[in-house]
């Protein structure tokens, strides 16, 4: 049985796997040959405790693509809301669906549910990480910069969930990563750790001119995530919004990328997302590419 849960818990070969066959996959969807169809007969039950537009679509579109049927369930539909265990929810949907998908707040949900279920489960986001949309970045890298090896991104502001798992695809793949965050918004000391420990080419500033001097790739998410609002984000990472100023620092064909939703004017300027060198929805549109490769890789097809 196979799960989905941190970049970490794979070595590059197996993620390098998975990208090829979301290329393959999203060429042939494009060419109109299709694909094969792993998920023929199976369910997957996509249990989201956060709202979602990109992740839900997309997935219940992959698992389709790939000949599935997906059941979509909110914490309310669950007696997970009422107070049921998730080892119980595990055991029991584990008897009548064939993986589980889950977007949730805390990382030890999604560790507890691969723990108790019988069949894979996906990390599709939590408090701690994003690794699907990691495997769509990394595929967009590539179609815009080709290997990832040698590859040099830089990452503006809080070093948040998305953040963490941008630190360990570049400890992985051999790219170098430049994370520029204040104080108090660093990714956590033990992932740094973990990361120049396995070979990793982190570089931790304050400095944005620093962090985005050539680089190929510049990288920001939202500045208050769901579930963390009424903070002081704002002043304290007005500093690090990626505009036009900043790009012009990058590469010359350096791209910009931004998992969305976006608020513009905030960490990124209408101008930066919404102009030639924006890659998001390209980014995007490969979450679906992606996550159908994820899932063909738990149901041990490629």
């Amino acid at each position: 049985m196979r799960h989905f849960i941190d970049l970490r818990d794979f070595s590059a070969e197996t993620l390098q796997m998975m990208l090829d066959h979301a290329q393959a996959m999203k060429q042939a969807r494009r060419a109109g040959t299709g694909h094969e169809q792993p998920l023929a007969g199976k369910t997957v039950a996509m249990i989201f405790e956060k709202p979602s537009t990109r992740t839900r679509v997309s997935f219940e579109i992959g698992v389709f693509q790939l000949g599935g049927t997906p059941l979509v369930l909110s914490a309310h539909d669950l007696q997970l809301g009422r107070g049921e265990s998730i080892e119980d929810t595990a055991r029991v949907l584990s008897r009548y669906v064939d993986a589980i998908i889950i977007r949730c707040f805390d990382h030890n949900t999604v560790l507890l549910l691969a723990e108790y279920a019988t069949v894979p489960v996906i990390n599709a986001l939590t408090n701690r990480s994003h690794p699907c949309q990691l495997m769509a970045d990394l595929q967009t890298m590539i179609e815009y910069h080709g290997p990832l090896i040698g590859q040099s991104v830089a990452w503006l502001g809080d070093g948040n969930n998305v953040a963490t798992s941008w630190v360990e695809a570049a400890a992985l793949f051999g790219f170098q990563l430049r994370l520029a965050c204040p104080h108090g918004y660093v990714p956590p000391a033990e992932l740094l750790v973990w990361a120049r420990a396995n070979g990793g080419n982190i570089i931790l500033t304050e400095d944005v001119a620093e962090a985005v001097d050539k680089v190929q790739t510049v990288v920001t998410d939202v500045w208050v995530s769901m579930g963390q609002e009424g903070g002081n984000q704002q002043q304290d990472l007005a500093a690090y919004q990626v505009n036009e100023d900043v790009m012009k620092k990058a590469a010359g064909d350096a791209i910009f990328m931004h998992c969305l939703p976006a608020k513009r004017g905030l960490e990124v300027s209408a101008a930066v997302i919404d102009g030639p060198q924006s890659a998001v929805f390209d980014e995007a549109e490969n979450r679906l590419h992606a996550q159908k490769a994820i899932l063909a890789w738990c149901f041990a097809v490629k």
